[in-house]
């Protein structure tokens, strides 16, 4: 009897063995991601941003890959929509999706848009379209594999009247079945919710977890690429003893096949 138990032992940590490779094989970064990062026609400034923001780490996590359909939503200046370009290839496309021109802003005011559409008009990046929706209500011209949202789920939170849930259903009805919703941003303390979102930039993880799940999607995975434990969760995101070095979360959330 012992020395069948001990027999089903060695084959249970033989099965461990053999099946935690392929996890770790899962989430690192393929040849495709690692030369989008690598590319040379990234400006400067993003590259020197990448010791803080590890896109190689946080996209291989999301999974995404060659011919994928991807929404990058609230795109900024274009960071991550570089890359996803040249990962998605050829045969991918990449929804850069600025929110549209607020109305009756002064003249000469920032145009949300510009840095993207300056990206889809490069021929390096023949595969960038943008397309321009309010935030809370996300639209995309086809369904999509993954929507994408970095450092900007908090600021939804402040958007005055903004419908949290039907926000993150639009994300929902955009995907395809199957579908990824990645979200990064900066971790608030424990238990705090959305008690931060407007005055440190931060918000609770377990927060986003609830809102999110709320409208169908399920927790695949998190990611400790971008943790911080030294980050005391106390100083707005921008004051210069957290700047770039902020604890943050990385949440993947998965629509149900059927």
């Amino acid at each position: 009897m012992l020395r069948h138990s001990l027999s089903i032992v060695g084959a249970l940590a033989t099965v461990l063995f053999v099946a935690a490779p392929e996890t770790r094989a899962a989430t690192s970064a393929s040849p495709a991601v690692t030369a989008a990062v690598a590319d040379a026609s990234r400006p400067d400034a993003d590259r020197q941003r990448d010791a803080d923001r590890k896109p190689a780490d946080v996209i291989a996590f999301a999974g995404i890959k060659s011919g994928d359909r991807v929404a990058d939503l609230l795109p900024g200046g274009g960071y991550f929509t570089r890359i996803f370009s040249k990962v998605v290839g050829p045969s991918g496309v990449v929804y850069a999706v600025p929110p549209p021109p607020r109305p009756n802003v002064p003249a000469g005011a920032p145009d949300p848009a510009a840095a993207v559409n300056a990206i889809a008009a490069d021929a390096s990046y023949k595969n960038v379209r943008v397309h321009s929706a309010r935030p809370t209500e996300l639209t995309t011209p086809e369904p999509v594999d993954v929507v994408w949202t970095s450092l900007n789920y908090h600021d939804v939170h402040n958007i005055p009247n903004a419908d949290i849930a039907a926000f993150n259903k639009s994300i929902f009805n955009v995907l395809k079945p199957g579908g990824t919703y990645i979200v990064i941003d900066h971790a608030a303390a424990a238990g705090s919710g959305g008690r931060d979102t407007s005055t440190l930039h931060r918000i609770d993880p377990e927060l986003v977890k609830t809102e999110v799940t709320s409208v169908g999607f399920v927790l695949d995975g998190e990611s400790d690429a971008l943790r911080n434990v030294q980050d005391p969760h106390t100083a707005g995101v921008r004051d210069a003893s957290v700047k770039g070095r902020t604890d943050q979360l990385v949440l993947k959330f998965r629509k149900p096949a059927k």
